[in-house]
């Protein structure tokens, strides 16, 4: 099988639950006319049901198992721009197809900038059900490692979307020229 030049690798974000994974990946897809695939959003189709009542009705596991196939099948296309979910890094399958056939991004945000938007994405992420803040806290940290393997790492703290496809988008663009 031939290798996938670099300007036709799909590009993944990863990151903690609430970063801007989707909204940051929408901007960058429509700046570089490709499509983009919210991971979460293909398995609900799947399962024709909202992540949370997935969570509760078959299990985190059957979730999980999912969001591999999708993912593995999503990442061996080209040209698209893949939001996974908060959790999907680690798993070790996951992780290295998308860092051998993809270009990943980490979206960064600190702790403080997150607990900001706590109120807003809680009552959607099945995985926050129920945890103090200070478990959230110790998740948040925890998953860290696994994001820490990526090809780039981009701070959102304090930037607007619009700041930060852009920024991306210019640094793929220069990085296909370097490298083509």
């Amino acid at each position: 099988m031939r290798e996938t030049p670099l300007k036709e690798k799909s590009i993944v974000f990863i990151g903690f639950m609430g970063v801007g994974k989707t909204t940051i990946g929408k901007a960058v897809a429509k700046k570089l006319y490709r499509d983009f695939v919210d991971i979460d959003e293909e398995i609900e189709k799947e399962f024709q049901m909202p992540v949370q009542q997935i969570f509760k009705e078959i299990g985190e596991k059957a979730f999980r198992k999912k969001e591999k196939e999708i993912i593995i099948e999503q990442c061996r296309s080209k040209l698209k721009i893949i939001s996974v979910g908060g959790g999907a890094f680690l798993q070790e399958e996951i992780r290295k197809e998308c860092l051998s056939s993809c270009i990943v991004f980490f979206l960064d945000l600190s702790w403080d900038s997150w607990k900001e938007r706590i109120s807003l994405i809680i009552d959607s992420r099945p995985v926050l059900q129920g945890k103090t803040l200070e478990e959230i806290e110790e998740l948040f940290y925890k998953r860290q490692e696994a994001y820490s393997v990526h090809h780039s790492k981009v701070i959102t703290d304090n930037h607007e979307v619009e700041e930060v496809a852009q920024y991306i988008v210019d640094s793929l663009k220069l990085a296909w020229e370097l490298y083509s």
